[in-house]
């Protein structure tokens, strides 16, 4: 398990899922929107991905350019900012991926939500892969209480901006089209974690 962690980190377990499926190989571009402190990137780094990040915590984002100088130090410390994911300052469509994972659930409301996208892929490709895993209330609308617009309170006491499969949807068909099944996991009736995957279209309308 040590080696595992080495070389993979702490890395969510379904965005490996889209490393096995060959959705970006090394050398390709990475936007991680909402990095934390880097728990998805020690393996791109290591491998030769061009990795960007941004997240808004200072502490984080020093976090990240210290493990880049490490595992990847021919990256300038440039590539790490602290940026909202709705205004990073990346070059347009530089990216073959952007991972925006556990971010948008912490949404204000629905123009913060869909400023965060366009954050996100304004700075990916054409046919690029936009990688989301969030709150959502599939599977869980016995259990979450509404608060306001598509706030929720769910069992384990987080309050969060919740998608369903019909918002996924329609924003999907406007960004490209998925690039898999939307897929969700409810945690013990706790809470629900829907994972999205979308291939951006030629003429993306976001």
């Amino acid at each position: 398990m040590p080696i595992l962690q080495d070389q993979f980190g702490q890395i969510d377990i379904y965005l490996f899922d889209q490393l096995l499926k060959a959705r970006i190989t090394p050398g390709e571009t990475v936007v991680d929107a909402g990095c934390g402190s880097g728990r998805n990137l020690v393996y791109l780094l290591r491998e030769g991905y061009n990795v960007y990040a941004a997240d808004t915590n200072p502490d984080e984002v020093e976090a990240v350019r210290a493990m880049a100088a490490k595992l990847a130090p021919s990256l300038p410390a440039s590539n790490f900012r602290v940026e909202p994911v709705e205004a990073m300052t990346f070059p347009d469509a530089c990216a073959d991926m952007v991972i925006c994972n556990t971010v948008l659930h912490f949404a204000h409301d629905d123009a913060h939500f869909e400023a965060m996208l366009r954050g996100c892929f304004r700075h990916l490709k054409p046919g690029g892969i936009f990688f989301s895993r969030l709150g959502s209330t599939i599977g869980m609308e016995d259990q979450i209480q509404h608060v306001e617009g598509r706030r929720y309170k769910s069992p384990d006491g987080s309050l969060r901006y919740l998608v369903d499969a019909p918002l996924l949807e329609a924003f999907t068909s406007r960004m490209g089209q998925f690039a898999e099944l939307l897929r969700t996991t409810v945690v013990h009736k706790q809470r629900a974690m829907t994972t999205w995957v979308v291939r951006k279209g030629e003429q993306s309308s976001l």
